[in-house]
């Protein structure tokens, strides 16, 4: 089914069918894994629209359809990890001279990928609190070419007003990107509140298995897409079709997951609130979250991320993380299991701590992916962690 036959559906029916067509050769209604590099001409130039797996790979292809169309954009484009999906954007798009506003808490290889090899070739960066829009735009210069966005951010779970944020970023000449990890197109889809791209670390909920790196870019511009594509292909960094298979199994079933995720974590964070032990917890789906209106107004539902900040700071949750039986000490998020990890010791460790002190990441911050189990147990597991500390 292509994106455009997809559009008039629901996006749980979108996850499942877009993209996709029974094998033509057998019936076989599984895309096929084309594992092979070339494809054979009938004579030079003359192909059935793919010549080499770098440029283009048929499971690839169906990928990509299928992602566009669950952020109900025009085009998506496939990538290695999420990283080299930002990579790609950022040299498409910027060159010496840019600049950059970006949210001030975001995920730790995004900070070191923009200050430590765009930084260096003469672009410049301003790391600002996205839940501010004010801030976004005092930040905005002459030469300011991109807003790039987390919402909710990794990890303190804040939240950027997409609409108003796209608005002023294009009042000012500049791009809006939005990376969607977090919430996934089943929550919220940026493009639809004036958004240029998004982008996704495909490793996370949209494969939904911990079983496989990805990332991609998803717009409905075609000069954008031009743009990025000739980077995607003359730079390489590429998913295999394997890879590009388990992604697109994964999103089949995206909805329902994110579904339990979300409700399992609103009861995880209902809890965590009640334990004395527990100084702060952040999670869009309760009151206390301090955008919790702006949640309910641009969100479908709150999603599978909780951070929270035990009494005895770091030391405390360095403990807590290596304590717990179901939540896996673990780097990643959005598999169907459980997982803690302690951000400034683990995924934010590359941002320097005057910068982490900054964007309000405290050093005792817990950061929970709170997977599909039976959210009783999930409980259970950290009850009886917060009790051994």
């Amino acid at each position: 089914m292509n994106i455009e036959d997809a559009k008039h559906l629901a996006i749980s029916t979108r996850a499942v069918h877009a993209g996709q067509e029974p094998d033509p050769s057998t019936g076989a209604i599984m895309t096929p894994v084309y594992q092979t590099s070339t494809y054979v001409q009938e004579e030079p130039c003359v192909h059935k629209g793919y010549e080499y797996s770098r440029s283009s790979n048929p499971t690839r292809t169906a990928l990509e359809a299928n992602l566009a169309a669950l952020e109900n954009g025009a085009w998506g484009l496939a990538f290695a990890s999420g990283m080299a999906a930002i990579d790609a954007l950022a040299r498409a798009l910027l060159k010496p001279g840019d600049h950059v506003v970006a949210s001030n808490d975001l995920y730790g290889g995004t900070y070191r990928l923009f200050t430590n090899l765009f930084a260096p070739i003469g672009i410049t960066f301003d790391f600002v609190d996205a839940g501010e829009v004010s801030a976004m735009e005092g930040a905005m210069r002459d030469e300011t070419r991109m807003l790039f966005v987390e919402s909710p951010t990794n990890p303190l779970l804040k939240l950027c007003d997409l609409e108003a944020a796209s608005a002023m970023a294009h009042d000012h000449g500049a791009l809006a990107v939005c990376d969607n990890t977090f919430a996934t197109p089943v929550i919220q889809r940026p493009l639809e509140r004036g958004f240029d791209l998004v982008v996704h670390s495909t490793t996370k909920y949209l494969a939904g298995h911990s079983d496989v790196v990805g990332g991609a870019v998803v717009g409905s511009d075609a000069d954008l897409r031009e743009q990025i594509a000739y980077v995607q292909n003359a730079a390489g960094a590429v998913p295999g079709p394997q890879d590009c298979f388990l992604t697109l199994r994964g999103t089949k079933t995206l909805f329902i997951r994110m579904l339990r995720h979300s409700e399992n974590a609103l009861a995880v964070a209902e809890w965590l609130e009640a334990q004395d032990i527990v100084t702060s917890v952040t999670y869009p789906g309760i009151e206390s979250h301090p955008q919790h209106e702006l949640a309910c107004r641009q969100m479908d539902d709150s999603g599978g991320m909780i951070s929270f900040i035990l009494d005895g700071g770091e030391a405390a949750g360095r403990r807590l993380a290596a304590s717990t039986v179901l939540f896996a000490c673990a780097e990643s998020l959005g598999g169907v299991e459980s997982l803690i990890e302690h951000p400034t010791s683990m995924t934010h460790a590359s941002v320097p701590p005057e910068e982490r002190a900054k964007a309000g990441l405290d050093d005792g911050l817990i950061r929970l992916s709170v997977g599909i189990e039976d959210p009783g147990d999930l409980i259970r597991d950290l009850e009886t962690a917060l009790k051994a500390l």
